[in-house]
């Protein structure tokens, strides 16, 4: 029996050539080949069909840096995404080919006291997409672990899926901070994490939510995704005292709970100095590499900063969210692009671009 190589292509690799969008240098994104690894037992080959641009993909392409994650060699980018299945492995039976599903992008040992004790985000040797040096899933497909996609109910779309990633960050924010219906909240910065924290927070039963960014047009995004209050601050840390109050003042009552979605000196200073005493600071957002605070007044009050990386056991509580409608993630996606080579530069430069940019999202 004979095919010709055409055929026996396509039935190998559905259609020839596997690409993804390289970053090569500063500001340089070009699609090029990228050759998967072979499909293990425990693997399911997925094509990629939604991918969202986190603002850690965007400091990769402006900077060729994120916080202490340095790009020293060409990297396939992006990690918020979702597909359908075309292949599983021999030993795979939680999924069957043409299944639809979001993708947990980072693959840790499973062997480290860190993973076994269930902290797995913590993970020393965590492989996770996009994040250097391994390779992201800006692609036609990827290889990854069966055990890490998701399979997406019949009422969640791939896009929705594809933002169970940042989403996930708000989710383990909140069950890091102990976010319950007694819990009333701060948020710094309506950027996207911003957004969904305070989504996230709304479905854990937060009566009330004040978000503050240095822009209107943010504000009136989170005030439409359902915040309280807005306040309008400024990037000058002269102004603290005086934005402390008119937070406070904002709130009605005491905050319990802050989240700094930023990750400023000043964000940081203005969370602690919220705060009721005996109540709660999670830092979310890493702007600065290291950030000074006024910690010793904070202690003195008993208020406790937390800190989160990533997530971890989020994906079927996010999922279960998006799909009893407890959380909406429509409304953050603003911009939509497909994978031509000016799709991929256009939409880099859109996300980076801010202005009324919240989630730019491939359709692949």
């Amino acid at each position: 029996m004979s095919h010709n190589s055409g055929e026996a292509m396509a039935g190998k690799d559905d259609g020839g050539e596997n690409m993804a969008a390289w970053l090569l240098g500063i500001e340089t994104l070009k699609i090029q080949p990228y050759p998967l690894p072979p499909l293990g037992p425990h693997d399911a080959r997925v094509r990629i069909k939604a991918l969202g641009i986190c603002g850690s993909d965007v400091h990769h392409f402006k900077t060729m840096r994120c916080a202490n994650f340095i790009v020293k060699k060409p990297m396939v980018i992006g990690h918020e995404c979702a597909g359908v299945v075309e292949e599983v492995g021999s030993e795979v039976k939680s999924l069957q080919v043409g299944d639809r599903v979001a993708l947990e992008p980072g693959i840790s040992c499973r062997q480290c006291d860190l993973c076994k004790s269930g902290r797995y985000n913590l993970c020393p040797k965590m492989k996770f997409f996009g994040s250097p040096p391994t390779n992201g899933s800006l692609a036609n497909k990827v290889v990854h672990p069966a055990d890490l996609c998701y399979k997406l109910p019949e009422n969640v779309s791939l896009e929705e899926g594809a933002m169970c990633e940042p989403l996930s960050v708000g989710v383990h924010a909140c069950r890091r901070a102990n976010i319950s219906p007694e819990t009333r909240i701060l948020i710094m910065g309506a950027g996207p994490i911003g957004l969904v924290t305070l989504l996230a927070a709304r479905a854990f039963g937060a009566p009330r939510i004040v978000i503050v960014d240095i822009d209107d047009c943010r504000l009136s995004i989170a005030k439409s995704l359902g915040a309280d209050e807005t306040v309008l601050v400024s990037t000058n840390i002269q102004d603290l005292s005086k934005e402390v109050e008119q937070i406070q003042n904002a709130m009605g009552c005491e905050i319990d709970a802050s989240f700094d979605c930023v990750g400023l000196n000043k964000t940081m200073s203005t969370a602690l100095n919220a705060t009721r005493s005996g109540g709660k600071v999670c830092l979310i957002g890493l702007a600065q590499s290291e950030t000074t605070a006024p910690l010793t007044p904070a202690a003195t009050r008993e208020v406790d900063v937390i800190g989160i990386f990533r997530y971890r056991n989020t994906w079927p509580l996010c999922i279960e969210l998006l799909r009893t409608g407890k959380i909406d993630v429509k409304p953050l996606i603003t911009h939509r692009f497909g994978f031509s080579q000016q799709d991929v530069e256009d939409a880099f430069e859109t996300s980076a671009g801010g202005g009324n940019a919240i989630k730019v999202m491939f359709n692949l």
